[in-house]
């Protein structure tokens, strides 16, 4: 599954070259860890993949977290747009 970053910048972003935003940076971690759990689901064993998949899983919830400080309900919203729990 390739992931494709213009099109969750286009998504996520508020203009095509707003890569930088928190949504936009939690949107492509999104992306790039359900890839990866989509590889360790067939490579089970593959212990450096899954060290990545766990600091790409706790960046994602620092930035969630610092969302959530300065506006909730952004938060919400993008949780919500991924289908994230919490």
């Amino acid at each position: 599954m390739k992931i494709n970053k213009a099109d969750i910048v286009k998504n996520y972003g508020k203009d095509e070259k707003d890569t930088g935003s928190i949504e936009v940076q939690i949107a492509l971690l999104s992306a790039r860890i359900n890839n990866l759990t989509e590889h360790l689901k067939n490579n089970k064993q593959d212990l450096h993949s899954t060290r990545g998949l766990n600091k790409m899983v706790s960046t994602r919830k620092k930035l969630l977290n610092y969302l959530a400080k300065i506006d909730i309900e952004r938060a919400r919203a993008i949780k919500q747009k991924l289908g994230l729990r919490g």
